[in-house]
């Protein structure tokens, strides 16, 4: 048996719980991970509501404690990290099965909490940054939200792929921005155009009012990427836009943890939480004024 954070009906912050479930069995392409950290996301708990009871988390950190017998890239005892699929059960646990496919080498240099704090977040960024908004050296790139927790990830992959970067933050955050490689930092209620000459791209990460205004600032051909909503239909009318959903992939994992442990990349923690207070990490992840991932200790090993 081991202890999971699961969520049970009708939902909500109040119905998790720490239970106690049996050890889940790796099957075919799948690895048993000994889970020593998991991230948490804000809206997460909206997500498997016609599944529950589930487990919650989809990002981890951990070990490789079995594998199955055609999983050949994997050995018992690698330190691993994955952003896992989202319609199964999640990894806030003691153990997780996840498929071998989604599972990279943890980042050298970096502790399993910061290691959790970066795939889904990260793997958004790179994604929403270079998948979709096809962004190159020497273009220009408007990130909405440059010091929250995709865009600062993606405020840094930015400026590594050789953009200028334009970002928009709070005055509190402004500073924050500009740490994580922002060139110009923006008041996200203020007018963007005749403020900033034309970008290339933007990456929008907070959605709202600031996302329809942003098309204002787009060159003949730009591109416009959104995650946090979709769009007003009648941008498409303008510019390119995509708004899409993260997805595994362990080869930008590998990207990624190639990059921070070189330390071009560097994910915010805002606090960690033990296993038996993830009431109390999700209340961390609904306030205001975070800076950072909230992140699950399960196994201080």
């Amino acid at each position: 048996m081991m202890r999971a954070v699961r969520l049970h009906p009708p939902g909500g912050i109040d119905a998790l719980s720490v239970d106690e479930v049996e050890v889940p069995q790796p099957g075919p392409g799948e690895a048993l991970v000994r889970v020593r950290a998991a991230g948490i996301t804000r809206d997460e708990l909206d997500w498997p509501t016609d599944r529950l009871p589930a487990i919650v988390s989809y990002e981890l950190s951990g070990t490789v404690e079995e594998i199955a017998s055609d999983v050949g890239d994997l050995a018992i005892g690698d330190d691993v990290f994955a952003l896992t699929a989202f319609d199964r059960d999640g990894v806030a646990a003691e153990y997780a099965v996840v498929p071998a496919a989604f599972l990279a080498s943890k980042p050298v240099g970096l502790s399993h909490v910061e290691s959790a704090a970066l795939p889904l977040a990260g793997l958004t960024a790179w994604q929403g940054l270079f998948a979709h908004g096809w962004l190159h050296e020497g273009e220009r790139v408007l990130i909405l939200g440059a010091a929250g927790g995709v865009g600062h990830l993606a405020t840094q992959l930015a400026r590594w792929r050789g953009a200028y970067v334009i970002g928009t933050a709070s005055t509190a955050a402004a500073e924050l921005a500009r740490g994580f490689g922002a060139e110009q930092v923006l008041d996200p209620a203020e007018t963007f155009a005749g403020s900033i000459e034309p970008v290339d791209v933007v990456f929008d990460t907070v959605g709202g009012e600031a996302l329809a205004r942003s098309a204002d600032v787009l060159r003949d051909g730009g591109r416009l990427v959104a995650v946090a909503e979709e769009p007003p239909a009648g941008l498409a009318q303008r510019v390119l836009v995509a708004y899409f959903v993260v997805e595994p992939d362990r080869e930008q994992l590998v990207e990624l943890a190639t990059l921070a442990a070189g330390g071009t990349l560097r994910p915010a923690i805002d606090s960690v939480f033990p296993l038996e207070e993830a009431q109390a990490a999700f209340d961390r992840v609904m306030a205001s004024g975070k800076r950072g991932k909230v992140v699950i200790e399960v196994d201080h090993a």
